[in-house]
């Protein structure tokens, strides 16, 4: 049992009841003999195929089993858009081919669910919009190839907010969240926190311009991480804001994300900028990962609000406050050397001068190039996606905002300069406390009930300096809803990142199964 649900410090009664019963669950299945899916790892599927517990085919159905019981029906999360339909084939023919004693691929046989902002040959990819609901691409997006490529089936693309933006899109509605379908799962990429969470699948896949997989990471309670924005290939994914667009993984542990990180990571000709990462990132980031301990990490603590929003004196965020004050416990127990309170001169200025959410300077120029690039789409232009009346209307207010941005707009350039400023002022401060990564909450409010989004967000500073964060479970208010925690580095040192996430995860235990996707 979590330690932190045994003293309740870092959860509360209703998630300790949600763990019981996922448990009692795994424990049954474990003696009728079927291998439990819930909260699987890369590490575990693969132990047990080579044990004969477990074929790939079992897998696979599983996941469609839970698919089938509990996202459109039961809860209905309505995480899913479209199933691949050779998924089981697929599995079939690994099963078929499968020695037990040859070396596995990375990724072998691990179902994977993808934003439908990422293409896919074989499938539909929609972009989370009804204009797009048949269009499928002639080409897969680099980071799916090389997934597939390391084994892995693509099980299914995952709703998002239309467009990449918000939570509900005209192709598939509202995202709904995992520990309470009343309230939000956070977006862009809430499909892929909730089937994650909700175990649909292994791993996620999602796409972070503005914290869209940290968003739905830190409500459903998973691990998801931002990278280093030439690290992993955008290619193949429908840009928003070029300068800061970043494809990751969602998953349930960290070293789960360690693993799809090794495969996915590197320079990709059809990707420029990525040739910035070559020879910047270790042999295997999953390889680093030790025994958890943080003896000797640095770890600065940033509770300023990053938001010009964020009111210290609310309730909410006093629950979160309480969170990330049992996280700086945890840390400090497992051997982690604190500085807490730490302040970043002008952090609220410079954040507030870096930009805003959207991408009024880049979207329309990036999606119409991006558009040019598929003859079958069934639009052409950046302007005709925003006054059809098909797109939701709050969706087409926001994107006609963006009409006639261009990136030489001297605006533009000088929110580039103040990026800069933000850089050198966080470098500064890690370098002046000598620390290893930051950490602050995501949110520093819980989820809020639809259709409502939630406030009080820090996720801009990875975004606007173009380095890497990492969100994981914080635990849960003490009304049952989750809180994610991000660790943020220097530019190509996710190694810290995951060292400092995996020895908080192993000391904290912070994630629980949602009780409303119990095994079947």
């Amino acid at each position: 049992m979590p330690k932190n649900l045994l003293s309740l410090s870092c959860s509360t009664a209703l998630a300790a009841a949600a763990l019981a019963v996922s448990l009692s669950a795994t424990a049954a299945n474990a003696q009728d003999g079927k291998f439990p899916l819930v909260d699987a790892t890369i590490d575990g599927i693969h132990e047990a195929m080579k044990s004969g517990k477990l074929t790939c085919t079992q897998l696979v159905q599983g996941y469609l089993d839970r698919i089938a019981a509990y996202d459109q029906k039961g809860p209905a999360f309505n995480s899913i858009q479209n199933i691949n339909p050779d998924a089981v084939a697929e599995a079939k023919q690994m099963d078929a081919s499968f020695d037990p004693k040859a070396e596995m691929k990375p990724l072998y046989c691990i179902p994977v669910a993808v934003k439908d902002q990422v293409e896919t040959s074989f499938m539909p990819t929609t972009y989370g919009s009804a204009l797009f609901k048949e269009f499928v691409p002639s080409r897969t997006a680099t980071i799916v190839q090389r997934m597939m490529d390391a084994g892995a089936i693509i099980i299914a693309k995952t709703n998002l907010g239309e467009f990449a933006a918000g939570g509900s899109g005209s192709a598939f509605g509202d995202c709904h969240n995992v520990y309470d379908p009343k309230y939000y799962a956070s977006g862009s990429s809430c499909g892929s926190g909730i089937a994650v969470s909700a175990n649909f699948a292994t791993v996620g896949i999602g796409e972070d311009t503005a914290g869209s997989i940290r968003g739905p990471a830190s409500h459903e309670s998973v691990v998801g991480l931002r990278p280093t924005v030439p690290l992993v290939s955008r290619f193949g994914a429908m840009p928003q804001g070029p300068s800061r667009d970043t494809l990751g993984p969602i998953t349930r542990t960290v070293r789960d994300a360690a693993i799809v990180l090794d495969v996915i990571a590197g320079y990709d000709p059809n990707d420029p900028i990525t040739a910035e990462s070559y020879g910047k990132q270790p042999n295997s980031y999953a390889k680093l990962l030790a025994d958890g301990n943080l003896k000797g990490m640095r770890i600065g603590v940033i509770r300023q609000p990053m938001d010009l929003r964020t009111d210290v004196g609310s309730p909410a965020y006093g629950k979160v406050k309480v969170l990330v004050d049992h996280a700086v416990a945890d840390m400090k127990a497992a051997g982690a050397d604190i500085i807490d309170d730490l302040k970043i001169p002008d952090l609220l200025d410079l954040l507030s001068a870096s930009g805003t959410n959207g991408s009024p300077y880049e979207s329309e120029q990036a999606i119409n190039a991006y558009l040019a690039q598929h003859p079958n789409s069934p639009v052409k232009t950046y302007a005709e996606i925003v006054n059809s009346p098909v797109v939701l209307e709050s969706r087409r207010k926001a994107m006609k905002e963006d009409l006639g941005g261009v990136p030489t707009d001297p605006k533009f350039l000088q929110q580039l300069a103040k990026r800069g400023e933000l850089r050198t002022a966080v470098l500064k401060a890690m370098a002046d406390q000598r620390l290893d990564v930051l950490l602050y909450a995501s949110f520093d409010s819980p989820p809020v009930p639809l259709p409502g989004s939630t406030p009080y967000s820090n996720r801009l500073m990875a975004t606007f300096t173009g380095f890497p964060a990492m969100v994981v479970p914080g635990g849960f208010t003490d009304d049952g809803l989750p809180v994610g925690l991000e660790f943020f580095g220097r530019a190509f040192d996710e190694a810290s990142i995951f060292k400092a996430a995996y020895g908080y995860e192993q000391a904290s235990r912070s994630r629980v199964p949602p009780k409303l996707a119990p095994e079947l």
